[in-house]
């Protein structure tokens, strides 16, 4: 029977073992209507930000406060919880490009 110490042990040991690609790959931009977004690579968490720190804020709660796992998106970045993530656009005539393809 393991004691209280040797259980802690143990769980620091295997959380030290888990690697960089562990980690979720999120994605902060702002979509064509100047929200901030955030999107996970699975399309499964992200959510709309009042504020860039905010959406960092939250990127960092959720991919276990990895900086270097979270990428700013320089053009328009519309938030997709469908599951189809990680398909920034450049502009916003090209985000609606990109709805209509994908409403198509």
């Amino acid at each position: 029977m393991r004691t209280q110490s040797e259980t802690r042990s143990a769980a620091s040991q295997g959380e030290s073992r888990s690697s960089a690609s562990d980690s979720p790959l999120f994605l902060i931009g702002k979509d064509s209507r100047g929200r901030w977004v955030v999107q996970d690579r699975n399309g499964l968490r992200g959510g709309l930000f009042v504020s860039r720190a905010d959406a960092l804020k939250f990127a960092l709660f959720e991919n276990g406060n990895r900086p270097e796992a979270v990428i700013t998106v320089p053009g328009v970045l519309e938030l997709d919880m469908s599951g189809d993530a990680f398909a920034p656009v450049g502009s916003a005539g090209e985000a609606e490009a990109y709805q209509a393809r994908r409403a198509a």
